[in-house]
């Protein structure tokens, strides 16, 4: 298989080229400055020499705080650079894997959002993704989006390494404890995006780490699997504000009797970690 990967120098991206040659399929990575997605000739004429089997779309806007500030950037580039590359993919029949975010969703509920839960995003970068994914089913072109959620992994800046930083200089820190997610390392979704190119699976797909925890869960587990001596003091949402609201919930789960299931949280932490050491 041909695969092409958007944002290949993303903390996602690469991880998706890696597994996909691994697998011995032909990879193109592209990214900036190589390829601008917003330009639509460009897309298109990229994509008609290239002829690939399969999209795999990593590239966006991911500054949840700029966003609110410019969200006509974050609107170019994850709602009208999507549709290029869906539309481009579309007339060379390959299948695309887009990825988006729990920021589709309120975050007021309390149990998982499933692929079918209505979407209401509360954040400008929630908007663009949400208006992202609903371009690709107004094009026809066959797709799959791949909803994920607290992503992390070598290659970006991400809070596991934000907390190793911060726990090797401080004695203690305060992590928020009302906000409750899936921790989800880019050594397994990567894997799982690339499955659903291989396999054709369209629709929505929720892939995120298994169960739940807050970010102060989070950052306690960090510590302890690390062997860092550092205290983790619980505060509220109140105490840190930012320009673009948080999701109180931001919990996935999967109703459909195919999904790709990820392995617990804590699972792609401890392999984060050890990855990190080697």
């Amino acid at each position: 298989m041909l695969l092409l990967v958007t944002g290949a120098k993303g903390m996602l991206g690469h991880r998706v080229v890696e597994v996909g040659l691994q697998r011995g399929h032909d990879v193109e990575p592209t990214d900036l400055p190589d390829l601008d997605l917003t330009d639509a000739q460009a897309v298109f004429d990229f994509m008609g020499e290239l002829r690939p089997d399969a999209v795999i779309h990593c590239a966006a806007y991911t500054d949840v705080d700029g966003a609110e500030a410019d969200e006509e950037l974050a609107l170019r580039i994850n709602m009208e650079a999507a549709s290029h590359v869906a539309a481009a993919a579309g007339l060379n029949g390959a299948f695309v894997v887009h990825l988006s975010t729990d920021y589709v969703f309120a975050g007021d509920a309390d149990t998982p959002y499933v692929e079918s839960s209505k979407p209401k995003p509360r954040t400008a970068y929630g908007r663009t993704k949400l208006l992202g994914e609903r371009a690709l089913g107004d094009l026809g072109t066959d797709y799959a989006i791949a909803r994920t959620a607290w992503l992390y992994g070598a290659g970006g800046k991400n809070f596991v390494d934000t907390m190793l930083a911060l726990g090797a200089d401080r004695d203690e820190i305060d992590v928020v404890s009302d906000q409750v997610g899936c921790p989800t390392w880019t050594g397994h979704l990567a894997p799982a995006v690339v499955d659903l190119a291989e396999r054709r699976v369209d629709g929505i797909h929720h892939l995120a780490g298994g169960g739940q925890c807050s970010w102060h869960e989070l950052a306690v587990e960090i510590f302890e699997q690390a062997g860092v001596e550092c205290r983790v003091n619980a505060v509220t949402s109140e105490e840190f504000v930012r320009p673009a609201p948080r999701p109180a919930w931001s919990v996935l789960g999967s109703e459909r009797p195919d999904s790709i299931r990820l392995p617990p949280w804590r699972d792609g932490l401890t392999e984060y970690l050890e990855e990190k050491r080697r």
